[in-house]
C-alpha cells in the first residue's frame, strides 16, 4: 500500500522540490487519508525530496546540454576555448615582435 501511494505521489509531484511547509502539510493530508504513522509519512516525504532533488538535477544537465548544443550550432566558442585562442595569439604576436627586432 505504501508503495502504491508514493508512485501516485511521485507522479504528481514531478520534478518539484517540495518546501518545508508544504512537506509538513502533504504530511498531514497522507497521515489522514491513508492512515500512515508519523514516522512512515517522514519517511516518504524524505524519499519524496530527495527523488524532486535528483529529478531536479537530471533537468537542470538535460537543459545545459541542449543549451550547449544550441550554441554550438550558432557558432558560439566556450569561453575556455576563447581564452586559449587569444593565450595562443598573444604568444605568436610575441613571437613576432621579436623576430622583428
Amino acid at each position: 500500500m505504501l508503495e502504491f501511494v508514493e508512485k501516485v505521489i511521485l507522479a504528481g509531484v514531478g520534478a518539484l522540490t517540495l518546501t518545508q511547509d508544504k512537506g509538513e502539510e502533504l504530511l498531514s493530508e497522507l497521515k489522514e487519508r491513508f492512515q500512515l504513522s508519523e514516522d512512515e509519512g517522514r519517511k516518504l516525504i524524505q524519499k519524496l525530496e530527495e527523488s524532486a532533488k535528483q529529478q531536479q538535477a537530471r533537468l537542470e544537465m538535460l537543459a545545459q546540454e541542449e543549451i550547449q548544443k544550441a550554441a554550438e550550432k550558432i557558432g558560439l566558442v566556450p569561453s575556455e576555448k576563447l581564452e586559449a585562442l587569444e593565450a595562443r595569439i598573444a604568444a605568436l604576436e610575441e613571437q613576432l615582435s621579436t623576430q622583428k627586432q
